[in-house]
């Protein structure tokens, strides 16, 4: 299937408040389920061979993000009013440098600026560079380097 359609797919889903949708084309089945506040939704695409794991994320609900670190001074686990979450635009696997090996985009204490490069998500053997949407500084990392992140998983704290 291409991934405009399922993309398409998705925001039709979010606009419509629909829970679940199945769409069949020959062999392939995408099923897309909106996230209840206590469960992650997921698109699974089934081929002729099964998948190894659910291919992309629908939106997640604000209650199913991972705890963030304790260290505002607002409220522990929480941010405080002068920080600034960096989240996941798409579901795919977390990058911190353009290569295995590079120097990294950005480190904990870092000054950036708006429309830096922070990081990169590998969606569907697409690199994509996510920008920095506030200047400040790298105040926490929340994901470490090759993993997969979800829609909406919070990435960088920037203070």
């Amino acid at each position: 299937m291409d991934i405009r359609k399922i993309k398409k797919m998705i925001e039709l889903l979010e606009k419509s408040g629909v829970a679940e949708i199945e769409i069949r084309e020959g062999e392939e089945t995408l099923r897309i389920a909106r996230a209840l506040p206590t469960q992650p939704a997921y698109v699974t695409a089934a081929a002729p061979a099964p998948p190894a794991a659910p291919l992309a994320s629908a939106a997640a609900a604000p209650g199913t993000a991972p705890a963030l670190p304790a260290e505002s001074a607002a409220s522990p686990g929480r941010p405080g009013v002068e920080e600034h979450i960096v989240t996941a635009p798409m579901v795919g696997t977390f990058y911190v440098a353009p290569s295995q090996g590079a120097k990294a985009f950005v480190e904990l204490g870092d000054e950036v600026e708006v429309g830096q490069v922070l990081c990169i998500i590998e969606a569907m053997k697409m690199m994509n560079q996510i920008e920095s949407e506030q200047a400040g500084t790298i105040k926490a990392i929340l994901v470490k380097n090759g993993e997969p992140v979800e829609f909406a998983q919070p990435l960088f704290i920037i203070q």
